[in-house]
């Protein structure tokens, strides 16, 4: 089964906690052990295993990718996002997670996190969780 998720971000660069929804995927698979894959099919977006606790360290996230792939009028891509891209591409496409008891497998301090860039936008979050 595939799990499609549903994020409306209300920025241009809006980190999105869906740590519950992924739980809620694995819950609803049934499987107790296994992996849980989570996509992101957009080029301007990402997905993150992060600091789920100090809203700050977002932020500070969040800063650290302006400084490393900021807005730059010298871009060739006609949209005008290519810093989206770059953010998107440093912070990738998937994470997987082990899954053990029927839960996704996190540090204490871990949250799955959709990373927006290029908002605000609707997207979509895919979870497949795989028995093994």
């Amino acid at each position: 089964m595939l799990t499609q998720v549903r994020i409306t971000t209300r920025k241009k660069n809006d980190w999105i906690l869906v740590t519950d929804e992924v739980r809620e995927a694995v819950r609803a698979s049934g499987i107790a052990e296994g992996l849980c894959v989570v996509f992101c099919p957009h080029t301007t977006a990402g997905v993150a295993v992060n600091e789920n606790a100090d809203p700050d360290v977002v932020r500070d996230l969040t800063a650290a990718m302006d400084r490393a792939f900021p807005d730059h009028p010298g871009f060739h891509h006609a949209e005008g996002n290519s810093a989206a891209h770059a953010k998107a591409l440093a912070t990738g496409s998937s994470v997987t997670l082990p899954v053990a008891g029927g839960q996704p497998v996190l540090g204490t301090w871990q949250g799955v996190w959709f990373c927006e860039f290029d908002g605000p936008r609707q997207r979509t979050l895919h979870i497949k969780v795989i028995r093994g």
